[in-house]
């Protein structure tokens, strides 16, 4: 479905008595950090602030990045990771992964960071009670880039990711690097020969992986349990390019859970085929739904494997044209909790594309229970409660120059006590607008000047017929 020319923006649905009220910080397309309250007041703007993704601190402090290598000779590289306090000034950095020299420009160190990274104290980056990240010293986890070359996954060189664990001083202490660990991720003979002919190769090389989110498990019930797989310090990451989640011993490298990429083996029968997910993490321990997974399955494409009529190549052979949010169990399986485009009122598969982000996108537990989405394409932040009641929604104003959209890639809610810098706003209730009868000035309404009746019609039956069976 097409968008509307004309619709609103900032927050259209507020419901004080329903919502984690807060602060929401999210990376605004081609303008900076910005930080809202639940009306959409922008209480701060760190201007050109780039956010992969913009995080909020204790003490209203904020991280980000000066800025994004030239894509022709790295993807989505992040020149390096700074702390910035409420002023704007640089409290700490880290650069010094990578001396880089590209073509036409002056040579400089990079951290190549990007998608995901964790300050130690939190294991998520999101307000956990009892969970505060260290805003002073302390470890930091970064998701980045390096290239690389191996035969045992394709000729072509590969634009890999790797996690490296740092101090305060930016030593790095600790690395895993994702292709070093190719023959744990289950891929099928298929799917290993469409990679090694094309790694989702773009200008910088092949993004073979893609992955997307880094996060620490924490404290859970399922270490407390005797199971291993879980112990805390182990960390959990998605590919988006292959379909897959898994956890990543943090004492040997090697993958101790995984799901995908095959859907069809008998663990992922309760979950289905995940396609193109973002935001895949352990809810920590001090949030409902504590010890389970949840994920921003996307859809769109993704995936290696066979060719078939949606890719004749293999590459994205995995196609859904909706998103949905799920929580399951991971050591059961089971699933917990899920979103979908019906779930929030929308016929499927007739308005399917009515919950649906292709890329970027995120799922937050909120301290109430509810859970806030970030459909990221469309520039969407909602609230919703365990029964699909939506209670905030927030729809992105700032358009790119460059690219022309309101994208947002992640946002986090924080409480208020998080920036003392400023007194807890008014909250001000959002009625849902009728979209039956909101007129623009000078639109007439929906009622007919003049009806008439036809002979011999017999009327509308309670389901008409369609080109496609209803899902629901």
């Amino acid at each position: 479905m097409g968008t509307p020319t004309v619709h609103p923006t900032g927050t259209t649905i507020y419901n004080p008595e329903k919502c984690f009220n807060g602060y929401t910080i999210f990376p605004a397309r081609e303008q900076g950090a910005v930080l809202i309250d639940m009306n959409g007041r922008v209480v701060n703007f760190w201007k050109d602030l780039q956010g992969f993704p913009n995080k909020l601190l204790p003490g209203g402090e904020v991280v980000g990045s000066r800025g994004e290598r030239n894509n022709e000779f790295g993807w989505q590289d992040q020149i390096d990771l700074i702390q910035v306090d409420w002023d704007g000034n640089v409290v700490w950095e880290f650069n010094k992964l990578e001396y880089i020299e590209d073509p036409g420009y002056e040579a400089q160190w990079m951290a190549r960071q990007h998608h995901d990274y964790q300050f130690e104290g939190n294991t998520v980056g999101y307000y956990v009670p009892g969970m505060e990240a260290k805003t002073r010293g302390g470890n930091k986890l970064l998701l980045c880039h390096h290239t690389v070359t191996n035969p045992r996954i394709s000729a072509l060189p590969l634009c890999d990711d790797t996690i490296i664990e740092i101090n305060d001083a930016g030593e790095i202490l600790w690395r895993w690097n994702c292709n070093e660990h190719f023959r744990e991720m289950g891929f099928s003979e298929e799917a290993k020969n469409c990679i090694a002919r094309n790694p989702n190769m773009n200008k910088s090389g092949g993004d073979w992986m893609h992955t997307n989110s880094m996060s620490v498990l924490g404290p859970n019930r399922h270490y407390d349990n005797g199971d291993e797989r879980f112990h805390p310090d182990n960390i959990i990451i998605d590919g988006r390019q292959t379909n897959i989640i898994c956890i990543i011993s943090k004492e040997t490298g090697k993958i101790v859970w995984k799901l995908g990429p095959d859907y069809t083996a008998p663990e992922a029968r309760f979950i289905g085929q995940i396609v193109g997910q973002h935001h895949a993490h352990m809810i920590p321990q001090g949030l409902p739904g504590a010890g389970n997974i949840l994920i921003y399955d996307n859809g769109g494409m993704g995936g290696y494997g066979a060719p078939n009529p949606g890719s004749k190549t293999g590459l994205n052979n995995s196609l859904r044209d909706y998103s949905r949010v799920i929580e399951f169990d991971p050591v059961t399986m089971k699933m917990v909790w899920e979103c979908k485009p019906s779930d929030m009122g929308n016929a499927m598969p007739y308005h399917a594309d009515h919950f649906y982000s292709m890329f970027i996108s995120s799922a937050q537990r909120l301290p109430n229970g509810n859970t806030l989405i970030t459909e990221g394409s469309g520039g969407r932040l909602m609230e919703v409660t365990r029964d699909h009641e939506l209670v905030w929604e927030y729809i992105s104003p700032y358009w790119g120059k460059y690219l022309p959209i309101n994208m947002i890639y992640r946002a986090y809610r924080y409480p208020y006590d998080y920036v003392p810098q400023v007194e807890k706003p008014k909250e001000v209730a959002i009625e849902r607008i009728d979209n039956t009868t909101f007129r623009m000035p000078g639109a007439a309404g929906k009622d007919p000047e003049r009806t008439v009746s036809v002979e011999g019609t017999i009327g509308f039956t309670a389901v008409d017929g369609f080109c496609l069976e209803s899902d629901d």
